[in-house]
């Protein structure tokens, strides 16, 4: 007859593996949320340089209401003084 006897080393052990494995998965979460976060800002900020440049070739309705939606101006007169110095 064997006789054996689990020692608390190993239950140590695995919750340290686990322990660092959660921290590490949230880790991950929480750097993939900020590049995502990030890269949502870069685009906004591409979207309204790209459309500040067409406005100063084509004056358009469209492009007036896609910089106040990204921009929350409302009036033309903001609209333009922003696109003057963003462009600049």
């Amino acid at each position: 007859m064997k006789l054996e006897l689990k020692t608390e080393k190993e239950n140590y052990s695995k919750s340290f593996s686990q322990f660092f494995g959660i921290v590490f998965f949230l880790m991950l979460i929480i750097i993939l949320c900020d590049v995502s976060l990030k890269l949502r800002i870069i685009s906004t900020n591409h979207k309204i340089e790209y459309n500040c440049r067409l406005l100063t070739v084509e004056k358009s309705k469209p492009h007036f209401k896609k910089l106040s939606r990204l921009t929350n101006l409302k009036s033309k007169q903001q609209i333009w003084e922003f696109c003057r110095v963003v462009i600049k």
